[in-house]
């Protein structure tokens, strides 16, 4: 090589002696085959496969021979002429070629040097020389040799269409080397120097980023022209490539250098919190995923815990989704997946604690017992979903409480009164800033056990607006069917409530929807008795006030005369609030003697209560005489527990006009029409002249007339009252009555018996007129509950009419006038 050449060779060396086909490529001008001085090259020579190139006349390359059949060659031949064929192999991969794995066209090439490595292989730095074709295949073994022709090309002179495709290819690769930064910038001046168009096409055909296949083909045209046209080809697609990459790496380019300083800054951030001994976010997932591996969780579950530690680790702790993605890995690792605490199965245990804590509710105590029971024989059980409804005050809630230390199992209340958002049971998506689970999961983690007591405390109170209808999102929860899979919008993974005792309480069913009440099995609470409060009251209320006012259980004792004077005098309830509340008026009455240290009676009597509470509030006794006539007594359900009412009937003269007061609702009004209606078809039989229906007017009032009132259980105490203003006799003393009429005059059972007898109770009564369909009602309630009342059960209102109606007139009867057919008579 002259010392062009030299300069040429270092400037365009490329790549290193790895491998066999590592491209090393040198050009020199000795190669243009115009030019090169024509000698006598022999016609049978010895054939080199390559892998991975192709040797073009005029370029210079390494090749590292390993293989044995490949040595042998290289030593014969340097030993020689040191003239070798060298083609190219089809397929790479192929260790030990045959005839067909290469090429039949390849280039005469000269053993420039040979070195032996230490490694044993022998590298061999060429020089192609002239193309040539494969005529005969003469031996394979111990290398190939052949018998070849050589092949001319042609390239016209002074041609314009020459010229013009070497400005093009110049051209091309000038752009090529200003895309590609890895080409080193003295390839420019190797293109300069050179002027032969056969010695360009054999230089970029060597160097374009192209497969072996398509640089064959190049190598395999003999005509000039076509070759580099199809040079060209290759090299524009070759720019469009290099172009496309630079635009792609232009464009995240800002970004990526963005994502390496954040890096830097976190990784020095890191170092520093390390230095000053502060806990990092690094630290903090890997003791969440500590802590994940501790946890009894099924495999999905496990494994969207990990996806999400792994996604918080490339997160940027400054972004918004970062302290949801940290909330979301908490709520998972902290919320009790399998986790159960032991049922205890003692049911005489269990049965005493209930009797302990709580009075009465004999039917609640016995289905948590029979759970107990089926728990402890079956192992396992779904929890049941039990609603108890009834008035406030009676101990609903903290009877959850009780339950819970009867069975063992922890215990988690959730008020829903005034809930209208469903995103509070189930949850908000962690799409939302702030987003947190919903108050069922919020309520599990707390609970830390998969089995606890949850108390939906006042169920009925769910309300709906635009943000959904939750007691439709606690279908899912409350149906045994569904909730082994309950699914929070944040939580996203199924959860299990399978195993959950849901206890509801509610003051009324009306407001619950039909597909929810469904769900659960109602169970009654209904009011206490006098007894039951007197119990409730020593046990629980008074103990509980004196440590609430921080006294010893000496300072004050209540006599159990003073505990029934605050019941009947001060309280009107079905439950007990009113009366914690009027026994801690008098222990805080006590409690002020003590800290001012003056004399005080120890021991509370129904004297001291007035005195303390003042005048009393309700009267023992408000059932009124019978010495009016058309005042009858009837019982009335409220949320609060039973109450008495009056229905008040009189009549003046007029033109039959009808007037009802006191706040009555439709239904209450069509009973009053029902009423009337029956007596009119039926005054013959009641001994009532029929010109009173049209020459007085009669009033229907239902006293405390600011008291909204409905229903239909006051239709024979209507009747009644109105038969006794328009027959002037007596109703029995002490009697109430409740049921519905018809204008048939069958009457028809009513809810809320139990309260209304206890209304009754309260109030005197003696005597009681139910439908005889009732009677199943009564069935179920405590002996205790109806000692001292007498029932009458009845299913026509004659009946009720034989019943309530004395022969007897009331003192000062109403003298009945009539005018009419000419004359003015008059009626008793």
């Amino acid at each position: 090589m002259n010392n062009n050449d030299n300069q040429l060779y270092h400037s365009l060396m490329l790549g290193d002696f790895s491998g066999e086909g590592d491209l090393i490529q040198l050009i020199t001008d000795e190669d243009d085959e115009t030019s090169i001085k024509e000698e006598n090259y022999a016609n049978e020579i010895p054939i080199l496969s390559v892998r991975n190139t192709v040797l073009f006349p005029g370029v210079v390359i390494p090749i590292t021979v390993g293989r044995q059949r490949s040595i042998k060659l290289v030593k014969k031949a340097q030993k020689g002429d040191k003239l070798i064929g060298v083609c190219a192999q089809r397929n790479p991969n192929i260790e030990d070629p045959s005839w067909e794995d290469i090429y039949h066209v390849g280039t005469l090439a000269k053993i420039v040097k040979m070195i032996v490595l230490p490694d044993g292989n022998t590298t061999i730095i060429i020089q192609g020389k002239k193309r040539f074709k494969i005529d005969e295949e003469l031996t394979e073994d111990p290398y190939f040799q052949a018998k070849v022709s050589y092949l001319d090309e042609s390239f016209p002179k002074n041609d314009e269409k020459i010229e013009a495709l070497e400005q093009s290819l110049k051209e091309s690769a000038f752009k090529i080397l200003q895309l590609n930064p890895e080409i080193p910038r003295e390839a420019q001046v190797a293109l300069d120097n050179i002027d032969s168009t056969p010695f360009l096409t054999h230089f970029l055909s060597s160097n374009i980023n192209a497969p072996v296949d398509s640089k064959q083909k190049l190598l395999e045209i003999n005509d000039g022209i076509e070759r580099a046209t199809l040079l060209l080809e290759f090299m524009m697609k070759d720019i469009q490539m290099l172009e496309l990459k630079n635009e792609i790496q232009k464009k995240v380019h800002t970004d990526i250098d963005q994502q390496q300083r954040d890096y830097f800054l976190r990784q020095q951030m890191k170092v520093l919190q390390t230095e000053l001994g502060d806990e990092g976010p690094d630290k903090e997932v890997e003791e969440l995923r500590a802590r994940g591996k501790k946890k009894k969780w099924p495999k999905e579950v496990a494994n969207q815990f990990n996806k999400e530690l792994d996604k918080i680790l490339r997160m940027n702790p400054a972004t918004a989704e970062y302290p949801i993605a940290i909330n979301y890995a908490e709520v998972l690792v902290d919320l009790p997946w399998n986790e159960f605490t032991t049922d205890n199965f003692d049911l005489n245990r269990a049965k005493k604690i209930l009797d302990r804590d709580h009075s009465g509710l004999d039917k609640v105590k016995d289905r948590i017992i029979e759970y107990l029971a089926v728990l402890k024989l079956k192992q396992d059980l779904k929890g049941p979903i039990l609603c108890l409804y009834g008035p406030p005050g009676v101990g609903k809630t903290s009877l959850g409480k009780s339950i819970a230390k009867a069975l063992g199992r922890k215990y988690v209340r959730m008020s829903l009164g005034g809930l209208h958002d469903e995103s509070e049971i189930r949850g908000h998506r962690k799409t939302y800033i702030g987003a947190m689970p919903g108050k069922i999961i919020q309520n599990m983690k707390k609970g830390k056990s998969s089995n606890p007591v949850f108390v939906l405390d006042e169920i009925d109170k769910l309300s709906t607006d635009f943000r959904g209808d939750p007691s439709s999102a606690f279908l899912e929860v409350l149906d045994p069917e569904q909730n082994n899979a309950f699914v929070d919008n944040f939580v996203e993974v199924d959860y299990d409530l399978s195993k959950v005792l849901f206890i509801a309480t509610a003051n009324t069913l009306e407001t619950l929807q039909p597909a929810l009440r469904d769900r659960m099995e109602i169970i009654e609470v209904t009011g206490y008795t006098m007894e039951e409060k007197v119990e409730i009251a020593k046990k629980h209320l008074v103990p509980k006030q004196k440590r609430e006012h921080g006294l010893k259980s000496k300072d004050v004792t209540f006599a159990k005369d003073a505990l029934v004077k605050i019941i009947e005098d001060y309280t009107r309830e079905s439950g007990v609030r009113s009366l914690e509340r009027q026994i801690g008026k008098v222990i805080r009455n006590i409690a002020k003697s003590i800290a001012m240290e003056e004399p005080y009676q120890k021991k509370i009597t129904p004297a001291l209560v007035r005195n303390i509470l003042g005048g009393e509030i309700f009267d023992k006794e408000i059932y009124q005489d019978n010495s009016i006539a058309g005042v009858v007594t009837g019982l009335a359900w409220t949320s609060v527990g039973g109450e008495i009412l009056f229905i008040e009937a009189s009549i003046s003269k007029g033109k039959g006009k009808l007037t009802l007061s006191g706040q009555l609702g439709d239904v209450m009004k069509e009973s009053a029409m029902t009423a009337i209606s029956y007596l009119k078809s039926h005054a013959d039989i009641m001994g009532i002249d029929y010109r009173v229906f049209d020459q007085y007017d009669l009033h229907i009032h239902v006293p405390a007339g600011a008291v909204p009132k409905d229903g239909p259980s006051a239709g024979i105490t209507m009747l009644t009252a109105i038969a006794s203003v328009y027959t002037q006799r007596k109703v029995k003393s002490k009697l109430a009555m409740t049921g519905e009429i018809t204008l048939r005059g069958k009457v028809m059972p009513v809810g809320g018996i139990k309260e209304k007898i206890l209304a009754a109770k309260r109030a005197g009564i003696e005597d009681i007129i139910l439908c005889k369909r009732n009677q199943r009602d009564i069935e179920e309630i405590d002996d205790s509950y109806l000692k001292g009342v007498r029932f009458h059960f009845v299913d026509h209102v004659s009946e009720v009419l034989a019943l309530a109606l004395l022969e007897e007139k009331v003192s000062n009867p109403v003298k009945f006038t009539f005018e009419g057919e000419g004359k003015k008579s008059e009626a008793l």
